[in-house]
């Protein structure tokens, strides 16, 4: 991490948002689209590289394949978003006209069971006007022949607006515009907070180089790190950093036709990423929460378990050699693996932006819009994102999603 430190130029602010990276970036961004809102925002963000945030490791895909309907929303925002990000950019000629390579993600389910969710999941992605189809295993191996599909039941895919998309660029772009249009981005740590006598407000955030900060309200936006922000204010969230792998190869014969981000049974998952690439992803079986700063590989990862999965399951890959290779982290949600928004129960100007379980890219869009209506308006407006609010810890009352990769 960079050490140094910026000040801000001001001592208070009307928004202060812990947490430079897609989320972060993204809220502050749609806040400046908010025509009844004027106030002076601030980014907070602890290294301005992003070296370790997981935007920067991110596989960078969408889907619309969600077993929760609103879940399915808002990755279809996020299609529409990026497919016209120069429109929502204010028709910005400097903004780079962006598309989707659908090739689409497949599910695969070798047990009966798994193939009845995905049967249950089709029917509530459908209704939100996916365009999911449900594929038997020779229906598989008809389209795409370089799987084995010998202990397949049902496969799942959709080409319609899911697959690969520029995430980087649509973070430049809300970084950029955002500072164009006024927002304060700072290098620096935010390390407490102060709350007013009722323990109902955060009044101040103390910087790492020791300015105190007055702020109207805080948004944490800090990615596997929510839980130490939200600690600050006195708040608990079931928010912990769990640590994802992922590995960039290149293939001794190539596929003939783009590769589906494929969910394999086992819980590997690897996509086209062209040129005769591709990425795969994984994790320890045993998958605990680890530090902050462990971004170790474990090579032995790969040699068990994700190599020999990828051989088992696109033969052509017995032959593949290693050209990247890193490990990342998921701010993972351990209540329900689903987003965390809204403001707290108690500590009323502290807004959530948190726990996306590895959805965080895709449904930054959405997320993020929702967050500046309830900023400014006091509610959701155009999509009703209130489930997941931080109310539902406080109610025990999870959202159910079957499809958390």
């Amino acid at each position: 991490m960079n050490k140094d430190l910026q000040k801000p130029r001001s001592q208070s602010y009307d928004v202060i948002i812990v947490g430079g990276a897609i989320m972060g970036s993204s809220a502050a961004w749609f806040l400046t689209q908010e025509q009844d809102f004027d106030g002076r925002v601030l980014v907070v963000e602890r290294d301005s590289t992003y070296e370790f945030s997981s935007t920067m490791h991110t596989n960078s895909c969408m889907r619309q394949q969600f077993s929760a309907e609103l879940n399915v929303r808002v990755s279809q925002f996020a299609a529409d978003f990026v497919k016209n990000l120069g429109h929502y950019m204010g028709d910005d000629d400097r903004v780079p006209k962006l598309s989707i390579r659908n090739f689409g993600y497949m599910y695969l389910a070798d047990t009966d069971a798994f193939a009845d969710v995905l049967r249950e999941s089709q029917k509530v992605q459908l209704a939100a006007g996916a365009a999911t189809q449900l594929m038997i295993a020779d229906e598989i191996k008809a389209a795409y022949p370089f799987y084995n599909v010998d202990d397949i039941v049902l496969g799942s895919i959709n080409t319609v607006d899911e697959g690969f998309w520029d995430g980087s660029a649509v973070f430049d772009w809300w970084r950029k515009s955002a500072r164009e249009r006024g927002v304060e981005y700072i290098q620096n740590e935010v390390v407490a907070m102060t709350k007013d006598a009722s323990g109902t407000r955060v009044e101040s955030v103390t910087l790492k180089s020791g300015e105190v900060i007055a702020c109207g309200q805080v948004v944490n936006a800090s990615g596997p790190r929510a839980t130490r922000t939200s600690e600050m204010a006195g708040i608990t969230l079931p928010v912990e950093p769990r640590k994802r792998y992922s590995w960039v190869f290149s293939a001794e014969q190539p596929l003939d036709r783009d590769l589906p981000l494929t969910i394999d049974p086992s819980g590997v998952h690897v996509r086209e990423n062209g040129g005769g690439t591709y990425q795969a992803g994984g994790h320890a079986e045993i998958d605990p929460a680890v530090d902050y700063d462990d971004f170790v590989m474990d090579h032995d990862i790969w040699q068990d378990h994700v190599w020999p999965t990828l051989a088992t399951r696109v033969p052509q890959f017995e032959a593949i050699k290693v050209q990247s290779e890193w490990a990342g982290h998921y701010a993972y949600n351990t209540f329900d693996h689903n987003a965390i928004l809204g403001p707290h129960t108690e500590v009323a100007n502290f807004y959530f932006l948190n726990g996306f379980s590895g959805h965080g890219l895709q449904q930054s869009p959405a997320m993020a819009r929702a967050t500046a209506e309830i900023l400014v308006h006091g509610e959701y407006r155009a999509l009703d994102l209130s489930p997941f609010n931080y109310e539902r810890i406080v109610t025990n009352t999870p959202i159910i999603e079957k499809a958390v990769i």
